[in-house]
């Protein structure tokens, strides 16, 4: 976009958000006035737009080369509607997301997403292992409340009346309730300057690519940060521990509809189990060969696997590696309050960590989404953990980090000690510090 168009959509932005704070005002004939003047800059735009822009000639060129990046509407939504809305968000980021919108406090601000390119985040995030399709989804509309349910009871029946006798009164079902409160999520993204000339569908593709994948690894965290801060560790260490956990500790209430939720350690350490004729338990779901299985005697259970990266197991002794196990109804423990807003902001000017905006002459993207995980049923869920002896050999590589990577995702171990006995750590910090060296844990 050139710098004449670039000119005319920000005095766009800014008129909107005139004609917004006039209706605000309750001034409607001068927010009228002020909305035919918004009218006559956005012809003008789109008359030069149409003039000068050769994006049309590109994609043609794209498409036949065989490079183009393409984006469908969502089911129930039409072509143009949904080439509108893309053709707004691409503007909007163009113009660095002026409109701004906030809730809760005012300086949050950033640009509300449209519904249309909100849906692509969610079939983005959705694509891949989320934690959020085993839990119950509640979208919520305010930044906190509080939500009624039944709570659990032990029935005991009626009670026997003889003839003429007085009839006991009986417990009435009882409630609670479960307060949200809407917590913010965020991070940056760095893009070079050249994407601010792309394509609409190019900006669209990459822009819901990251917030997708980013909004995915946030809830698979939040839903195990919500499970291990409140509920207490089970330990188990074999097949018949996973047993007993089905048959009694949650039973026959939640057992048909439970299923066991591990990492990759998890995985592995499952599919070494073999019965007495050196069978192994588990195996492809006959009805869905993609999902897995564990077998053993009258207990049938399926199993979800997640990366290490986002599920971890514990390695902070030395030997030992601390598996989780999730086992239960999902659905009925957990649920997952969204706000469905997502908000994008940029600058480039700022720093980050490592990172000039300015002086690298590059253009930092935030995210912000809204929403809040619950425990509401601990009774469904067991959260255990098998410990193993960690036979693996490593070695630790420092990193070289960019900047915006939160340390204690991606796994990153401090070292302390002398040389000839370091001992590696993984870190707490959840941004890049100065000063301090990141190792990478390498398997030998």
């Amino acid at each position: 976009m050139n710098p004449k168009l670039r000119k005319l959509l920000n005095q766009i932005n800014a008129k909107k958000i005139e004609v917004q704070d006039l209706v605000d005002q309750d001034k409607i004939e001068e927010a009228k006035a002020a909305k035919a003047e918004l009218q006559k800059l956005q012809d003008k735009f789109d008359l030069l737009k149409d003039v000068e822009d050769s994006e049309y000639d590109e994609a043609v060129n794209e498409i036949r080369e065989g490079s183009a990046i393409l984006v469908s509407p969502a089911e129930g939504e039409t072509a143009d509607s949904f080439a509108a809305a893309q053709k707004e968000f691409a503007d909007a980021f163009r113009g660095g997301f002026r409109n701004g919108m906030s809730e809760g406090t005012s300086a949050d601000g950033g640009y509300t997403v449209p519904e249309a390119i909100e849906t692509k985040i969610r079939e983005r995030r959705d694509a891949k292992m989320s934690l959020r399709q085993e839990v119950e989804v509640v979208p919520v509309r305010t930044m906190s409340g509080a939500r009624t349910y039944k709570k659990r009871s032990q029935q005991t029946g009626f009670t026997l009346v003889t003839e003429g006798g007085a009839i006991g009164a009986k417990a009435t079902p009882q409630f609670e309730r479960l307060p949200w409160a809407i917590k913010k999520y965020g991070g940056y993204f760095p893009v070079t300057d050249e994407l601010l000339e792309d394509s609409d569908a190019n900006i669209t593709s990459i822009l819901t690519e990251w917030v997708g994948d980013e909004s995915r690894v946030t809830d698979n965290v939040t839903i195990m940060a919500a499970i291990t801060g409140n509920l207490t560790p089970y330990n188990i260490s074999s097949l018949d521990d996973i047993k007993d956990v089905l048959n009694v500790r949650l039973g026959q209430a939640f057992k048909p509809t439970s299923k066991i939720y591990t990492n990759d350690d998890g995985l592995q350490w499952l599919d070494t189990l073999k019965d007495k004729d050196d069978r192994y338990l588990l195996s492809p779901m006959p009805s869905d060969p993609m999902k897995m299985v564990l077998a053993a005697g009258a207990t049938r259970v399926q199993v979800e696997v997640y990366p290490n990266a986002e599920m971890p197991s514990d390695v902070s002794v030395p030997g030992t590696r601390t598996i989780p196990m999730i086992i239960g109804d999902m659905k009925e423990a957990v649920v997952l309050f969204d706000r469905k807003r997502t908000s994008l902001k940029w600058t480039d000017v700022a720093s980050v960590g490592n990172l000039n905006a300015f002086e690298n002459d590059l253009t930092l993207l935030r995210a912000i989404l809204r929403q809040d995980v619950e425990i509401k049923d601990d009774q469904a869920i067991e959260y255990c953990l098998l410990s193993i002896v960690d036979t693996a050999q490593y070695s630790y590589e420092a990193v070289t980090p960019k900047g915006t990577e939160n340390p204690s995702e991606e796994g990153w171990f401090e070292r302390s000690g002398n040389a000839g006995s370091y001992v590696y750590t993984l870190t707490d910090d959840t941004t890049i510090q100065n000063g301090v060296t990141y190792y990478e844990r390498i398997a030998l």
